[in-house]
């Protein structure tokens, strides 16, 4: 399995989360039972292939990571979102930005130029046109200030 493969997997359980209410321990042993994976292998091809131990490592980083800074990841989100409310982005819009956020500020292995062309091309998956630009903007902006604050 890649590492792109995981991070869509991750934003699934983090989507899913988000959805049900579930702990993200929850929402692992759920989604990553061996018969209910199988299913979801029939649906999409993401699930073709089970994560190694070093991706469920990397999922689970993740989805307790996400989980632990919602709130500020969602606060970083609607700052960088001009004119538009947290509420009126899609469920798994926010599920791919809260995740691109973590990986930029908590995961020191994916650089921030990978982290926002791997949430922009996941969007690119599963929303229209529109959001994928939406979604750019916002990461776009965030990764500046990111950078405006280190100089």
């Amino acid at each position: 399995m890649t590492r792109s493969n995981a991070r869509e997997l991750a934003a699934h359980l983090i989507y899913e989360m988000d959805y049900t209410g579930q702990s993200p321990d929850e929402a692992l042993e759920i989604r990553l039972e061996q018969a209910y994976y199988n299913a979801l292998a029939e649906e999409n091809d993401v699930y073709a292939e089970r994560p190694s131990k070093k991706q469920l490592a990397y999922i689970r980083a993740c989805v307790e990571g996400v989980a632990e800074h919602s709130q500020e990841l969602d606060e970083l989100i609607s700052r960088y979102s001009i004119g538009w409310n947290l509420h009126r982005i899609s469920r798994f819009t926010k599920a791919a930005l809260r995740l691109a956020i973590y990986e930029i500020l908590y995961l020191e292995d994916v650089p921030t130029g990978v982290a926002i062309n791997e949430c922009v091309e996941l969007t690119r998956k599963y929303e229209e046109e529109d959001v994928v630009a939406f979604v750019n903007g916002i990461l776009g902006s965030f990764a500046r200030s990111l950078k405006e604050k280190e100089e």
